[in-house]
């Protein structure tokens, strides 16, 4: 089980790539990277003095589209927060004192980043028109994003399935995942990097706990399952190439907290928690 977001280069036949463009160019938002710089519908994106090809960057106008699909449903997680969380892809990332900001071809403003590396995205109409970048003070492959949706009140050690599930579409629908480092790798990932890739029985989707794990269990009731051990560790167990794959994986240095879920499987309902035995408890 080789997740979609462990991807080592990929080298896609001619003819092949031939069969996966048409269908990539029907992927909304996804013809970008396939179009000529110039004759796509989509501006590019303008950065100020500030910006630099070596930046992490995310697109603003796609994480307001994830707030969009927030906000639409809700149904999912009725009580749950949004936010945005960073996190470290190499050792020597430093974390602390992130300067976080928006810039476009005008409007440019910083985002306070709280203590646990979380923050929230204000919505402003010129940053969104201007299509403005998401930039920490970091450079690329250093850092690596995802949504995260808290439901207060929550027992100690535990997360909701159904904040869970909206995690998963709120982060696809915002382009927060990392890319494939090659345009093969990048086409193949366009058709998976999509809301609806979260409704798979068991999409490979990494969630990353707040400390290591031991284990991971679903409770429904009186029902309780362990998760199986390949759901763990991005697949460690069952992927002979990871250490091949790592430097290609947002999970680089975070391996240990990484857990896959059933999000498709609705006989696990959206109250269902998601319960955390951490590797310091054991």
């Amino acid at each position: 089980m080789r997740s979609p977001f462990l991807p080592p280069p990929l080298a896609i036949p001619g003819a092949l790539l031939w069969l996966v463009l048409p269908v990539l160019l029907a992927v909304p938002g996804a013809g970008a990277l396939a179009q000529p710089a110039g004759q796509g519908s989509l501006p590019a994106v303008t950065v100020n003095a500030q910006g630099s090809p070596e930046a992490v960057e995310k697109s603003y106008r796609k994480m307001m589209r994830g707030m969009d699909l927030f906000d639409r449903e809700r149904s999912l997680s009725p009580g749950g927060l949004l936010r945005f969380k960073l996190l470290p892809r190499k050792r020597d990332t430093d974390m602390k004192n992130i300067a976080l900001e928006v810039a476009g071809k005008t409007v440019d403003f910083r985002v306070p980043v709280a203590a646990d590396d979380t923050f929230t995205l204000p919505r402003n109409q010129k940053a969104f028109d201007e299509n403005a970048i998401v930039t920490p003070n970091r450079s690329r492959q250093t850092m690596t994003w995802r949504s995260e949706i808290r439901t207060p009140g929550l027992p100690p050690d535990t997360r909701r399935l159904g904040d869970l599930r909206l995690e998963c579409r709120v982060g696809m629908e915002a382009g927060l995942l990392s890319n494939a480092p090659t345009l093969a790798g990048r086409l193949v990932s366009a058709l998976l990097d999509t809301p609806a890739y979260c409704e798979g029985k068991a999409p490979q989707y990494l969630f990353f706990a707040d400390k290591p794990l031991f284990s991971v269990a679903l409770i429904d009731g009186a029902r309780r399952e362990v998760l199986a051990a390949e759901m763990l560790y991005a697949g460690a167990s069952i992927n002979p190439d990871l250490d091949a794959d790592l430097p290609y994986c947002d999970c680089e240095v975070l391996v240990d907290r990484t857990y896959f879920l059933p999000l498709g499987d609705r006989s696990w309902p959206d109250d269902t928690l998601v319960e955390f035995v951490h590797m310091e408890n054991k």
